[in-house]
């Protein structure tokens, strides 16, 4: 099966962008892709999704194993044709060490590198930065490089000379429009459920593209140099985050959407039982759900609507009171708490679970891979990897047991993370698995 990874110099290329466009450029010509993401995002594959019609996977290279890196590839691209990466950030960048970063992804998955630069302002220099991107690490395929925002024909010229005279193939040349912007918010992209008519916008991106794009020399070159390693036998499995429950309740609207598919699948592996509910729609979770899952997403954004979700309340207290599983993540975590404050200065009340309140009155970024061990209880017994990504700040917190012990990506250690009482329990880290041993 050929496979590539789109990949970039820097964040805000227009690597996403260009991603959903050649998704479906490719599903138009019949290329069953198969999408995956590198790293610890939840909207990117989303908005992946919607472009080539399949889930998108999440392949991360500092928080899993090397051979659960190929094992996960293989199943999820199993009869598709092809596997379609997008990077994170610029090639080389992630945790100390490189790890984590799109350049450690594609040395395990042994696939070609497409980059995509940025040439607004540029003409030979952008030929002298993929030159030294290539000659950085003489283990990884830079397989040929997609120019964006390029500004006229004469510019495509220049840089094609320059791109000709370092042996490096330019498989695309795009003008620069405002066909190829998106949406975006304070974590990101809007996000793809919210995006009305996405797909038309993408199919426009699509649109654009194609006369600039030789998709037929990417595909060659992907066929000619992929070289997945071949790890899987008939007994082999990943490293599997047990369930939280027999059956999981899980919170699922534009409020929570922060949710692994890797995560889900393995736990109805595990032989969990999985159901839906939205707090926002003022719905409850299944009676029958011996665990319920809160995951991140932007409840800010809908406090009247959660405030006022009496049903959904009423439900959730019940479950506590039955000392059922309640376990939350970031956005889902604020909601455990006593109050949430807008980005206003409007304090709406919450579920009231932990002595928590958190605001977005003074916005402040946390951002950064974690490791955690249990700290309280015995819903997780092994550490796990992690990543926390928000804004919110802790306005007040009142005394209780912390729910993990954790660490930076390189072991520095951190103030003990979340909050336990009785059977509910969550952290601002949203869990991506197993620490890997």
């Amino acid at each position: 099966m050929p496979g590539l990874i789109l990949a970039a110099a820097s964040s805000n290329s227009g690597k996403t962008t260009l991603s959903l466009g050649l998704q479906r450029l490719l599903q138009r010509k019949g290329v069953r892709v198969t999408p995956a993401k590198c790293g610890p995002d939840y909207i990117d594959p989303a908005f992946h999704a919607v472009a080539s019609g399949q889930t998108s996977l999440n392949l991360d290279p500092w928080a899993m194993r090397a051979e659960d890196i190929c094992l996960r590839s293989q199943a999820h691209a199993a009869h598709r044709d092809l596997l379609f990466v997008e990077g994170v950030m610029g090639l080389f960048d992630g945790a100390a060490g490189g790890r984590g970063s799109t350049a450690n992804l594609a040395r395990t998955l042994k696939l070609p590198v497409f980059l995509v630069l940025d040439v607004k302002g540029q003409a030979q220099t952008a030929a002298a930065i993929a030159a030294g991107i290539r000659d950085h690490d003489k283990t990884l395929s830079i397989a040929g490089v997609i120019l964006n925002r390029v500004g006229s024909e004469i510019h495509e010229a220049l840089l094609r000379e320059a791109f000709g005279a370092i042996s490096m193939p330019v498989v695309g040349a795009i003008r620069q429009s405002s066909a190829l912007e998106l949406p975006s918010r304070h974590l990101g992209l809007v996000q793809a459920g919210e995006y009305e008519a996405l797909s038309d916008r993408i199919d426009a991106i699509a649109d654009h593209m194609d006369k600039d794009i030789d998709l037929a020399l990417m595909l060659d070159i992907a066929r000619q140099q992929s070289n997945l390693p071949s790890v899987a036998t008939s007994d082999a499995s990943p490293l599997r985050l047990p369930p939280l429950g027999q059956h999981i309740a899980i919170a699922k609207d534009a409020a929570f959407t922060f949710i692994y598919p890797h995560i889900l699948q393995d736990w109805k592996e595990q032989g969990a039982s999985l159901s839906f509910f939205s707090p926002l729609a003022d719905e409850e979770p299944d009676k029958g759900a011996d665990a319920i899952y809160l995951p991140g997403g932007y409840p800010e954004l809908h406090l009247d609507a959660l405030s006022t979700a009496d049903r959904f309340k009423r439900s959730m207290k019940q479950a506590a009171a039955e000392n059922r599983t309640i376990f939350a993540e970031c956005g889902g975590y604020m909601v455990l708490g006593h109050s949430i404050i807008g980005v206003g200065g409007e304090e709406k009340e919450t579920l009231g679970f932990i002595p928590l309140t958190t605001s977005f009155s003074s916005p402040k970024l946390k951002l950064g891979y974690r490791i955690l061990s249990p700290a309280a209880g015995d819903l997780f017994s092994s550490a796990m990897t992690a990543h926390e990504f928000h804004y919110a700040t802790i306005e007040w917190q009142g005394a209780c047991d912390p729910l993990f012990h954790a660490t930076t990506a390189t072991g520095a250690p951190l103030q003990p993370m979340g909050q336990r009482v009785g059977s509910v329990c969550g952290s601002f880290a949203h869990i991506i698995g197993l620490k890997p041993s």
